[in-house]
This record gives C-alpha cells, sequence and structure tokens, in this order.
C-alpha cells in the first residue's frame, strides 16, 4: 500500500469516526430533549389533576351550601314571628278567664297589626284589587256577574282572596269576581 492510499483510508476512518461522535451527540441530545419533554409532560398531567380535584372539591361545597341555604331561607321569617305566637298563646290563655268580649277583639287586632307588620318589614305587600281593571297577570278570575253599574264592568267587583306580593314577585294571585 501506497503512502496515498494509507492517508485516504486514515481520513476516512477520520470521517466515520466524526460521523459516528455525531450521531453518538445527536443521540444522547434527544435522549435529553426527550426526558426534559416527558418531565414537562408529567408536571402538566400534575397540575392539571391538582385543579380539576381543586375544581371538584368547590362544585362539591357550594352545592352543599346552596341545599343548606334552602334549608335554612325561611329561618329569619320565622324567628320574627315567633314573638307573635307568642302573643296569640298570651291572648288564648286571657280568653279563657276574660268574659269581656271588647278586650278580645283589641287584643286580636293588636296582635293582627304587629303580625302584619313583621310580614312588611319582610318585603311582604298586598295587593288591592277592589274596582280595579280585572288583569291575568295578577288576578285570578272565579266568576263573573253581571255589574252593579256600568263603570264596573270588566272590572273587579268583589275580592275573595287578597293577592300577595313578596319583594315585587306574585306570591298568591287574588281571586276576584269580574263584573259583566
Amino acid at each position: 500500500m501506497s503512502t496515498q492510499e494509507n492517508e485516504a483510508l486514515n481520513e476516512e476512518t477520520s470521517t466515520n469516526s466524526e460521523s459516528t461522535n455525531e450521531q453518538a451527540v445527536s443521540q444522547d441530545e434527544k435522549e435529553v430533549k426527550i426526558a426534559e419533554l416527558e418531565l414537562k409532560l408529567t408536571e402538566a398531567n400534575d397540575k392539571y389533576l391538582r385543579i380539576y380535584s381543586e375544581f371538584d372539591n368547590f362544585r362539591k361545597r357550594t352545592a352543599k351550601e346552596k341545599i343548606e341555604l334552602i334549608n335554612t331561607a325561611g329561618e329569619d321569617i320565622f324567628k320574627s314571628i315567633l314573638p307573635v305566637i307568642d302573643d296569640f298563646e298570651r291572648a288564648i290563655k286571657s280568653n279563657a278567664e276574660t268574659a269581656d268580649i271588647k278586650a278580645v277583639n283589641d287584643g286580636v287586632m293588636l296582635i293582627y297589626n304587629k303580625l302584619k307588620s313583621t310580614l312588611v318589614a319582610k318585603g311582604l305587600q298586598e295587593m288591592n284589587s277592589q274596582g280595579q281593571t280585572f288583569d291575568a297577570d295578577i288576578h285570578e278570575a272565579i266568576t263573573n256577574i253581571p255589574a252593579p253599574s256600568d263603570d264596573l264592568k270588566g272590572k273587579v267587583v268583589d275580592e275573595l282572596e287578597k293577592g300577595y306580593s313578596l319583594n315585587g314577585k306574585i306570591i298568591r294571585f287574588a281571586k276576584v269576581v269580574i263584573g259583566q
């Protein structure tokens, strides 16, 4: 073999060796990159699971609070009506011993006014329907009767049951008789 052939062979081996080294370095870089990406994926999955768990706990907690709120929604109203019940009990006890009907009537009227003012303070409003034009949105027609006068045609002649609204929302329609 000539010197030139030896040099060419050495050069070729050197090139192959460098190529193999570059492939090895490139392969190591790929493995490092894959390991980094797998770590990021694991972190993202862990973060997702934590957020999902937090949201699920939040949803359960708010559902529980909503149920508790529904169960105790009327507590404030009942607490404000309890003194009226106490007054009724005292009146019943007093009525058993009293023969004066006027005192009994006055006592009942006091209790009625106390109950009514308590409910008004909580947002209950009485609807006045007598003599108003019939409105199906707030009235429930029970029957029609001949109007006593022409100006009462299509209007409420009699109110059988009062209507009530609570903070602007109708909770009971007024049951009325309409003039024809």
